[in-house]
């Protein structure tokens, strides 16, 4: 039923425009009452993004089973790949989705509040690894920023191309990006063993054979 819904919205915001169909219309179509609407979707803005709330439950999941011991930077950007797979599941739908938030100003209002809402998820997992300081709050809350920023901007291009193309690639080289800039730093190489130095003064005019032997001499005293 709740898929039914959402294929019976999007085809009359598809044939009338978001703001002409009304909640009656989408029922009517999908052969169900109001109830049966409020009891998937609290408002009409909710029937546009019926998967964002199950994606975000997924991600605060997923960032609650880390153990702490790897790198907080790569699991944030672990976790943002979870909303690009969900967007990949139904490229058309996505693409549908994104036209018709780019046209409606009140959708587009609703999604950078969806948006904020993963934000802040990434940002309070940052948080909970840190010792509470002022720079480490402000760190969590660049990289989460940092995190969806760089997300977004390879998913809309993808969504822009009518959603061909490689988008976890896109996404992939964007992430990639945060974590060179924020993640841990690579391990420190061990120190290389100096080399050694030898210093031969020799008077001029010696013979070449005879300062070679002192420079053999210097390395066996060595």
């Amino acid at each position: 039923m709740r898929d039914a819904l959402v294929g019976a919205a999007f085809q009359l915001f598809l044939e009338r425009g978001y703001e002409e169909t009304t909640i009656d219309d989408i029922v009517a179509l999908a052969g169900v009452g109001r109830r049966s609407f409020f009891r998937y979707f609290p408002s009409k803005e909710d029937v546009v993004f019926p998967d964002h709330e199950r994606c975000l439950a997924d991600m605060t999941a997923f960032l609650g089973e880390d153990a702490g011991t790897g790198d907080p930077v790569r699991r944030v950007c672990d976790a943002a790949r979870l909303v690009l797979r969900m967007y990949a599941e139904n490229p058309t739908f996505s693409v549908q989705r994104y036209r018709l938030t780019k046209k409606v100003p009140g959708l587009r209002a609703y999604e950078l509040s969806v948006v904020w809402r993963y934000e802040r998820a990434l940002a309070e997992y940052l948080r909970g690894l840190s010792a509470g300081a002022r720079a480490d709050t402000l760190r969590a809350d660049v990289v989460a920023a940092a995190v969806v920023a760089a997300h977004n901007n390879a998913l809309r291009s993808w969504l822009r191309s009518d959603g061909t193309g490689d988008a976890e690639a896109a996404v992939d080289q964007a992430l990639g990006y945060v974590q060179r800039t924020f993640g841990s730093a690579p391990a420190a190489r061990a120190p290389e063993e100096p080399e050694d130095v030898v210093v031969v003064v020799s008077r001029r005019g010696a013979p070449m054979w005879r300062v070679v032997q002192e420079i053999e001499s210097a390395f066996a005293r060595g």
